[in-house]
């Protein structure tokens, strides 16, 4: 598991409330929301590896 490193984050109150509204509707935490929402632009900007996908054992 990686290590996680806390920080302050100032945000309008308004994209914050639209991101908690988010996290809920997925299930998730606020802060989940926002390591997803980050991890899929880092990705999607080319800054970040895309998440290695796990295939099932495959028996011959």
């Amino acid at each position: 598991m990686a290590n996680k490193k806390a920080f302050a984050l100032r945000i309008d109150e308004e994209k914050l409330a639209a991101v908690e509204k988010w996290a809920s509707d997925e299930f998730r935490s606020t802060n989940g929301q926002l390591e997803w929402i980050i991890d899929r632009a880092l990705r999607e900007a080319g800054r970040q590896k895309k998440a290695k996908s796990v295939e099932p054992n495959k028996e011959e």
